[in-house]
Parts: C-alpha cells; sequence; structure tokens
C-alpha cells in the first residue's frame, strides 16, 4: 500500500554516490523531498535529478533537501552524476536490499523490479505531507513541489 499524507516517514539509511550513509532520521529539522525514480541513465530520470541539482539552492532557502532515489548501483549513481554535472543534489541507491525502500513506501514495481517514479515529501517533524506518483514516462512538475515546499 502507498503511503499517504499523514503517515510517518519510515527511516532509512542509504548510501549516496559517493558511498556516504544518509539517513532520514538525521535530516530531523528540514523537510525532505524524497525524489524517486526508475532507472539511472534514462531521458526522463536524468531530467527528473537535473531539476532536483537546478533548484537546489531554492530548496535550501525552504529548509529542504532532496534525495533522487532508484534501485542503482553507487558506482552508477556515481558515473550518472558526473555525467550530469550533478554535484549538490545526493543520489541514493535503494539497490541492496533491493528496492527495500521503495518498497517500505508502498511504491515497488515488483514485476520491473524497480520504483514508480514519485515524489514524496516529508515535514520536518517526519510526517509525510505531498505524495504523488507519475505516470513512468512523465516529469514530475518541479513548480508543483516548490508550490507545496513553500506552502
Amino acid at each position: 500500500m502507498t503511503v499517504k499524507a499523514g503517515d510517518k516517514a519510515k527511516d532509512f539509511a542509504l548510501n549516496d554516490q559517493d558511498g556516504k550513509d544518509i539517513h532520514l532520521s538525521n535530516l530531523s529539522g528540514k523537510k525532505v523531498l524524497l525524489s524517486f525514480h526508475p532507472l539511472a541513465w534514462t531521458k526522463v530520470c536524468a531530467e527528473q535529478m537535473k531539476s532536483l541539482e537546478k533548484n537546489h539552492a531554492h530548496f535550501e532557502k525552504l529548509n529542504t533537501v532532496a534525495l533522487g532515489m532508484s534501485v542503482d548501483t553507487v558506482p552508477s549513481k556515481k558515473a550518472w552524476a558526473k555525467e550530469l554535472g550533478i554535484k549538490n543534489t545526493r543520489l541514493l541507491s535503494d539497490f541492496w536490499p533491493h528496492g527495500d525502500v521503495a518498497r517500505s513506501y508502498g511504491i515497488f514495481r515488483e514485476k520491473e523490479g524497480f520504483s514508480e517514479r514519485a515524489n514524496i515529501i516529508v515535514d520536518v517533524n517526519g510526517k509525510v505531507i505531498f505524495v504523488k506518483v507519475y505516470p513512468i514516462s512523465q516529469l514530475p512538475d518541479i513548480e508543483e513541489i516548490n508550490k507545496v515546499l513553500e506552502g
């Protein structure tokens, strides 16, 4: 079952593209945008992650940390971040246990072996305040996310 607004966000610890542990619970006091994308090295996913990077300074002003999340491995995430010019946005690897975080949020696609394309916003107290699952081929509207964060 997909997580919904009002739920307590499930804590997790995943490695980013540099192999650093990122714990959701360590981001308490900040809003967190969990931006799930199916697979690295694909066009729409690349545009989704580049939009996070482009909005990094705006997110900081809104006391928000954006995390790009997929089932890709850390080395793949590192190479992809370099290819896309991503320096500030953390790209997290939900590789092992495979898709465990996506599964815990109810957005893992068992048949395909990757997550839905989805944005989930967690407030400063660790409560989910926004959930949207997009068609796989659709680029999420970053302005919609900014409006929720500014709200």
